[in-house]
């Protein structure tokens, strides 16, 4: 078969996300990258850095924007390590990070000088205040892309470095992103690579809703929990139900039906990514699904089902 396209997971978070990740990263022509790498959505990456040097273009904006990205590539992400022990750069080659982002910065700087900054204390206009020279901050002009397909080609570059390489070093041709907030910026992923497949998996709201209360980086109350995925949920449908996907590579996918059918669904899966179907050792099972059906008393499953009747409906669920 041909080489598959790029592929991308999204999610609410708790619906399925790592593991359908897993499940296409085992197939013998798609490397997963295996944690996270969170530089391509999240704040201070790739998306806020293109409108930054276009349509929200002035050199302080995109100066502030290239002070973030680099924070996160050379400080945030490097420091971050997954449940396993590993690092974004460790796990797509360490070298091969850091040539990358080194490569990066001369391609969207368009110069650099240091700007002197007034001594503290008492001084004239024409003479510090003391003894020392005048301190000075190094400052960054950003370029200005008003072709944005140019920048988006330089970003593109370094996606394709570090995930197609780590492709490359796992004997498989293409590769498969997951962070599951990629599923509020499909439109700047498909700028970004526009052949990509974005895999959206869905569970239940009910049951993902159940599955944050119990993780430390979501609210600890339910109607904190509520608060935080009622907002995403509806980001979400509003996108969807103004979008025209006609022509995208989109696969959307319930975790109760993979695990209902599990080996036709894989096939069906696997098809859609234009792929040949492949046994794997991660799988759906209907009882992993259901094993938080009783964490809510009545009133409680109530009130949720009533604060997310809407969504569940929109969603595809009763």
């Amino acid at each position: 078969m041909p080489t598959p396209a790029p592929v991308f997971v999204a999610g609410t978070g708790r619906s399925g996300t790592s593991r359908i990740a897993d499940i296409i990263g085992e197939h013998p022509l798609i490397h997963r990258i295996p944690m996270e790498t969170r530089f391509i959505v999240d704040p201070g990456g790739l998306r806020d850095l293109a409108d930054a040097l276009t349509h929200r273009y002035d050199p302080i904006v995109g100066e502030d924007a290239l002070h973030r990205l680099s924070d996160l590539l050379t400080v945030r992400i490097p420091g971050r390590r997954d449940d396993r022990g590993g690092t974004v750069p460790e796990l797509v080659g360490e070298r091969r990070y850091r040539d990358a982002v080194h490569r990066l910065w001369p391609r969207l700087v368009a110069c650099a000088y240091d700007e002197p900054t007034p001594a503290e204390g008492f001084g004239d206009a024409d003479r510090p205040a003391g003894p020392f020279a005048p301190p000075s901050r190094r400052r960054i002009l950003p370029r200005h892309f008003r072709d944005r397909d140019e920048l988006l080609g330089i970003l593109r570059d370094l996606v394709d470095t570090m995930f197609g390489g780590a492709a490359v070093d796992a004997g498989k041709p293409t590769w498969c992103e997951k962070t599951p907030f990629n599923l509020l910026c499909m439109d700047f992923l498909w700028e970004l690579v526009p052949e990509a497949t974005i895999v959206h998996i869905k569970r239940h709201p009910l049951a993902v809703l159940a599955s944050h209360l119990a993780q430390p980086w979501a609210p600890p109350t339910v109607d904190g929990a509520l608060a935080y995925l009622t907002a995403v949920y509806h980001r979400w449908l509003t996108w969807r139900n103004t979008v025209d996907l006609t022509g995208r590579r989109y696969v959307e996918v319930k975790a109760e039906d993979l695990a209902a059918d599990w080996p036709g669904q894989r096939r069906a899966l696997f098809a859609q990514l234009g792929v040949d179907d492949a046994v794997t050792a991660a799988t759906f099972q209907s009882h992993k699904l259901a094993h938080r059906d009783n964490q809510f008393d009545d009133e409680t499953r109530e009130y949720v089902r009533a604060a997310l009747g809407t969504i569940i409906t929109a969603m595809g669920y009763e």
